[in-house]
C-alpha cells in the first residue's frame, strides 16, 4: 500500500474517534479535545495530498496547515474560556445542566 492510502486512512480513523468523542461525550474539555482531533485528521489530509499531489511550487498544502494550526489555537483558548467562566458558574462542565446561558 502506497503512502497516501495510509494517511488518509489514519486521518479518517483519526475524525471519526474526534467525531466520536464530540457525539457521546457530556464534558465540555473532552468535546473540545474532540474537536481538535478532527482538526489535526484535516491536517493530516492537506500535508497528504500536497505531498503526493501533483508539483505544486506555492506551498499551498504547509501554509493550509498553519492557519489551521492558528485557527484552532485560536479555538482552543476561546473555548477554554468559555468553559473555566461556565464552571465557575455552575461548578460544573457537564452540558446537560447547562440548560439556560442567563444570569
Amino acid at each position: 500500500m502506497t503512502p497516501l492510502p495510509l494517511l488518509l486512512t489514519l486521518s479518517a480513523l483519526l475524525f471519526t474517534l474526534g467525531l466520536f468523542a464530540v457525539l457521546t461525550r457530556r464534558n465540555a474539555i473532552l468535546i473540545l479535545v474532540g474537536i481538535e482531533l478532527m482538526l489535526n485528521a484535516a491536517n493530516i489530509n492537506f500535508i497528504a495530498f500536497w505531498r503526493y499531489g501533483p508539483p505544486d511550487v506555492d506551498l499551498t498544502g504547509p501554509l493550509s496547515v498553519v492557519f489551521s494550526i492558528a485557527i484552532a489555537a485560536a479555538e482552543a483558548a476561546v473555548g477554554l474560556a468559555i468553559i473555566l467562566m461556565v464552571f465557575r458558574h455552575t461548578r460544573s462542565t457537564d452540558l446537560n445542566r447547562l440548560d439556560s446561558l442567563h444570569g
